[in-house]
């Protein structure tokens, strides 16, 4: 990762301006004085031990009351098993973008989408992306694949112990099965990949894990696999470790378009010229000029996908819905296409193969975040695969909105305007 001669050579300037060359070793030294207190009580969510964590903070009381007000210290019972060293909550802005008319094999219907951003212009950006959406009768929604990953690697003293541990796992599928089906009521182990590099074996391990994102599930049954493989091969490995980093857990990877991690799904409009100038205020054939020129852009950057800004929404619902934002690193990639119809009209197309969510488990079952997915009419089970397709729904209509307003140069005066301006009340054609 090297670093151009004239930018190493001013941030050493801004160095130097405030220690001697002498100075810069003495800095950078550990230091042996005795650490601070741990922070106390762990994972306990009680009144006493979050009181000992602020008496350690040493905090002004207005930092605690903003952070522990009286409605979250009325909901302390509901944060166990969420959270450690507790302090309190902080709250983002939620906005509702929509409506969002789904017509999808599972969410059916109309939407109001709630967003957890500080972004200024995002809601409204968002918003008139659906309301387009929306006024051409709706986007198709397909949900066309499910299962979570884990990959285990093991090693082995060489080739030869790796290839005869191959011998004997890969028949025991089933073995591993039902194994791994004996930690959950709900996961269930689908499949199974071999990777072999050098005297190294990955086990790429595939489940259903019903309406749970599944992370936790599919980390803990994977463990149980392992325990029996060291206790029952002929082969012994060396080392094993539960996650081999070729699973593409929470980041973005080539990994994500050559199998399904999460739920991949893909959502489709069609946008009457008429409409795109009345609602997006741009042309088809703008829009599709501008993807042009991004879509290469985008190669020639190296970026995973061809998109322009699914962690923009897929972050603000995320939040707003009680999923693991961190997953936000993998389930925005994917690829956004758009065509012009021999009609003139605009087609308009996304694929996300890597939305980790759930409607049961994790952060959703937190009050503000339960509320949301109730408000979208999705919290529970039996949900989690139309919330997927509402996700896509909400990345497709953030991807017209967003090209939209690049492709008639208005991209840089609705974030002035809606942003910066503040006497001004925000508007869903602003974006």
């Amino acid at each position: 990762m090297p670093t151009n001669h004239d930018h190493a050579e001013r941030h050493l300037r801004r160095v130097l301006a405030n220690c001697e060359v002498g100075e810069l070793s003495k800095h950078l030294q550990p230091k042996p004085a005795p650490a601070p207190p741990q922070v106390p009580g762990g994972a306990l969510v009680s009144e006493e031990a979050v009181a000992k964590r602020w008496q350690l903070l040493d905090a002004p009381q207005a930092s605690q009351a903003a952070l522990l007000d009286p409605q979250t210290r009325g909901q302390l019972d509901q944060f166990h098993h969420h959270i450690e060293n507790f302090i309190g909550t902080v709250k983002v802005p939620v906005g509702m973008a929509g409506p969002l008319r789904v017509n999808g094999l599972f969410a059916r219907g109309d939407f109001y989408v709630p967003m957890a951003t500080t972004e200024a212009a995002l809601v409204a950006s968002y918003s008139r992306g659906a309301q387009a959406i929306t006024e051409a009768g709706g986007c198709s929604v397909a949900l066309l694949n499910e299962g979570v990953s884990r990959a285990p690697g093991f090693v082995f003293a060489n080739l030869a112990e790796a290839g005869q541990f191959l011998v004997w796992a890969m028949p025991r599928l089933a073995e591993f099965k039902r194994v791994a089906e004996s930690t959950t009521q709900h996961g269930k182990l689908n499949d199974m990949q071999f990777t072999v590099e050098g005297n190294h074996v990955y086990l790429g391990f595939e489940f259903l894990t019903g309406d749970a994102a599944g992370q936790n599930m599919v980390t803990i049954a994977s463990e149980a696999i392992c325990r029996y493989i060291v206790e029952q091969s002929p082969v012994k490995p060396r080392q094993w470790f539960v996650e081999a980093n070729l699973s593409g857990d929470k980041k973005a990877s080539a990994l994500s378009f050559l199998t399904v991690r999460g739920r991949k799904v893909t959502a489709e409009v069609t946008l009457p010229a008429a409409l795109v100038r009345r609602r997006l205020r741009t042309t088809p054939e703008q829009m599709s000029d501008y993807w042009r020129v991004s879509a290469i852009g985008g190669v020639l950057s190296g970026a995973m996908g061809v998109q322009g800004h699914y962690a923009n929404g897929l972050a603000a619902l995320y939040i707003a819905c009680g999923q693991d934002a961190a997953c936000v690193a993998e389930s925005a990639v994917g690829v956004t296409r758009f065509e012009l119809t021999g009609a003139g009209s605009l087609y308009a197309a996304v694929t996300l193969p890597s939305l980790i969510v759930g409607t049961v488990g994790g952060g959703t079952g937190l009050p503000s975040q339960r509320t949301c997915l109730e408000l979208l009419g999705l919290a529970g089970a039996g949900k989690s695969q139309a919330f997927a397709e509402v996700c896509c729904a909400l990345a497709l209509a953030g991807e017209l909105s967003i090209i939209a307003a690049l492709s008639a140069n208005q991209f840089t005066r609705a974030h002035q305007r809606l942003a910066r301006d503040k006497r001004r009340a925000a508007t869903p054609d602003d974006a």
